[in-house]
């Protein structure tokens, strides 16, 4: 159970646990914030009917399309909960991307609305790869955690609990949340079940605009993203030495290079001593909303092992292809390709 101090007069006051008004204030914050749960994902039902009859409290969708099923523990018992997410787990495992559509527009609202409004991008063609749980509780007994522990640990099932602890201090409601185990090595133990490990390498989606066209991305070593903060914080997954595969919309891929340096304001970024912005050729909107630092493009550096002219892309049917700035590439086929393709050994 989480425990919460108050800082008075050098002194630290154990704060007492409370209880909200309502349960379902807190299913009501999820689903206007999802953000609330730690998790990059978009709302796309609630109470969501089963073909068993039950309902599930929260149905989430991520920018790479896989589901998560989020149950508030309610007034049940711990067991009863566990159970039962289970239970919409085995529904969801067998909906396809034609099913994911209909949940989503039964609930009042597009997926192309949903993705656009949460992420910035399209629609990925292949819905519901892989699917996780969230149990939210304030606690659970000792017997149900290990219920839930040996699921994750044992067998790769994408379950996990998140513990929501509400206290009182000064006639105002405080809340803490905390997951059982770390929710990143549990969807990746789930995730890597359904589909080929990840090996380390990125996807990276050039983008050819007026910010930044692929032409001048190879040319003076460097990927940019802007225009928004759902954009440019994706660089911020690739750290300096990792690999990446770059990848040019309705051409296929053109590069391949290794993460130089890590993101920055592409105004403060520099080619050989010089600011980038002078080294640029065809890329008149690199420094687009300047003065905002949510707005403003940023950059990586990026090595180039080997660059194509979009005229030469590498591509093949069935290629894998995100509509995402950054996301993990672990497609065997396509790796193989790309590795033949590039000359990587």
């Amino acid at each position: 159970m989480i425990q919460v101090y108050a800082v008075d007069a050098g002194n630290l006051a154990r704060l007492g646990h409370a209880r909200l008004p309502k349960e379902e204030m807190l299913e009501d914050w999820i689903a206007k914030d999802p953000g609330l749960l730690g998790l990059d994902v978009a709302i796309i039902g609630r109470q969501v009917q089963t073909k068993s009859g039950g309902f599930i409290d929260i149905l989430a969708i991520d920018r790479e399309g896989d589901l998560t099923i989020v149950e508030l523990k309610r007034d049940r018992t711990p067991r009863e909960v566990v159970a039962q997410v289970l239970d919409y787990a085995s529904w969801v495992n067998t909906l396809s991307t034609k099913d994911v559509r209909e949940v989503a527009s039964g609930c009042g609202k597009t997926l192309e609305a949903v993705f656009s409004d949460a992420f910035g991008i399209e629609v990925p063609e292949d819905l519901n790869g892989a699917h996780n749980m969230v149990i939210v509780a304030s606690e659970l007994d000792p017997s149900s955690k290990r219920i839930v522990e040996y699921l994750s640990k044992v067998h790769d099932v994408g379950i996990n609990t998140l513990f929501f602890s509400t206290f009182e201090y000064d006639g105002k409601l405080l809340m803490g949340a905390d997951w059982l185990m770390d929710q990143e090595e549990v969807v990746t133990r789930s995730v890597s079940k359904k589909r080929a490990p990840w090996t380390g390498s990125w996807y990276v989606n050039v983008d050819d605009c007026k910010a930044r066209t692929w032409d001048d991305c190879r040319k003076c070593g460097f990927l940019g993203a802007g225009g928004g903060r759902i954009y440019s914080d994706q660089l911020k997954r690739l750290e300096v030495g990792a690999p990446l595969y770059a990848y040019q919309k309705k051409a296929g891929y053109v590069g391949y290079g290794i993460v130089s340096q890590g993101v920055c304001p592409a105004r403060e970024f520099t080619v050989g001593g010089k600011p980038l912005y002078e080294c640029v050729q065809s890329s008149p909107d690199l420094l687009h909303h300047p003065d905002d630092p949510d707005m403003q493009e940023y950059v990586i550096g990026v090595e180039w092992k080997k660059a194509l002219p979009v005229k030469e892309a590498k591509t093949f049917p069935g290629a894998f292809a995100n509509p995402n700035v950054v996301c993990k590439l672990s497609d065997p086929k396509t790796l193989d390709f790309l590795k033949q393709a590039f000359g990587v050994s």
